[in-house]
């Protein structure tokens, strides 16, 4: 019975490949396997921003990989929406959308970020992008942005 790594393991991008294959020796990169999860937490007190206004919610430094992001609020954005991105991808790490379950943490992650091979090269500036209509006048949003790095 043939067993198959994840890409991971087989330090490959291209799908399983069956452990038989994998160079003697090999070990994964450490950005994402064995790596270290830190958080980068952002609470925004909500005040009507416009759908010209952009939240900056943290800085991921160089040789960083994303995992995951989650949302919380107390307050439904109605029918505003917000993609989680960087300048000049908006909706690099959450794809536009309306959020209006309140008081739930709310995982996040676009795939082509969650499955990146490569740690980052330069630091990003990670922003929220406003659409369709202002956010609330009060409340409070927290964006927790989860990320590795070796060890």
């Amino acid at each position: 019975m043939a067993q198959y790594l994840s890409n991971e393991l087989a330090g490959t991008t291209t799908g399983t490949t069956q452990a038989s294959a994998v160079a003697a020796g090999y070990r994964p990169s450490a950005s994402v396997y064995g790596a270290r999860t830190k958080r980068l937490r952002a609470t925004i007190t909500l005040a009507a921003q416009t759908t010209s206004d952009t939240l900056l919610f943290g800085v991921l430094p160089t040789g960083a990989t994303f995992a995951f992001g989650v949302l919380n609020t107390g307050t439904s954005l109605g029918s505003s929406t917000l993609a989680i991105g960087i300048s000049g991808t908006a909706e690099k790490y959450r794809a536009a959308a309306a959020f209006t379950a309140t008081n739930t943490p709310t995982f996040f992650g676009v795939m082509t970020a969650v499955s990146a091979t490569s740690p980052l090269s330069a630091e990003e500036n990670v922003i929220g992008t406003i659409a369709a209509a202002n956010l609330p006048s009060s409340g409070t949003l927290v964006v927790d942005l989860y990320y590795t790095m070796p060890n």
